[in-house]
């Protein structure tokens, strides 16, 4: 499996859109992506514009497929507008549980 983290820092007065767009993107991954496993949004408790997204595809493919999706263009282009600052995204790979390595 392809897995990979992505955390980002948005603007609090942008969070409802952002909230909005990443949703989507979120949900059409894993309902219309067949090479999407999961997509999980983590906010954190101590700082509630930090996000991390937790992604998991079955491979490195199936991870491209997903950057030619008109869900993740929404997202990249609200991202413009929500997004204060973002880290590198961090791949992965994946160990337990096995139904994912």
């Amino acid at each position: 499996m392809y897995a990979i983290w992505v955390t980002v820092k948005i603007k609090p007065e942008r969070r409802e859109q952002f909230l909005s767009v990443i949703e989507d993107d979120s949900i059409c991954s894993v309902r219309d992506e067949p090479g999407c496993v999961r997509f999980d949004v983590l906010q954190e408790q101590s700082d509630p514009d930090t996000y991390h997204f937790y992604e998991v595809y079955h491979d490195e493919e199936a991870f491209q497929a997903h950057t030619r999706t008109p869900h993740l263009a929404r997202w990249r282009e609200a991202a413009a507008e929500c997004v204060a600052e973002n880290s590198p995204t961090v791949k992965l790979n994946t160990l337990f549980p096995r139904a994912y390595a």
